[in-house]
């Protein structure tokens, strides 16, 4: 997951994934151009949070939020492990 250290979308992000048993890595981008970059360049966004799910790209906390109402989250992280 591509955040930064005060985005509280990045906070909600990351409680609903622990929330479900992920393992979260984070790549901080604020004060980091070439991970900003880099995020840009594999979300095509420039906003945090960008989650991905092993290399699968799902999008920022509102889509992982959807997922996760349609019972869609827990199954895609359970096949990335």
């Amino acid at each position: 997951m591509y955040c930064t250290k005060t985005c509280p979308y990045c906070q909600r992000a990351e409680k609903l994934l622990r929330k479900r048993g992920a393992r979260v890595q984070k790549i901080r981008v604020d004060g980091n151009p070439a991970k900003l970059k880099e995020m840009i360049r594999r979300s095509k966004r420039n906003t945090v949070p960008q989650i991905f799910i092993g290399d699968r790209y799902v999008g920022g906390f509102d889509d992982i939020a959807e997922l996760d109402v349609m019972d869609k989250l827990e199954p895609l992280l359970k096949g990335a492990k």
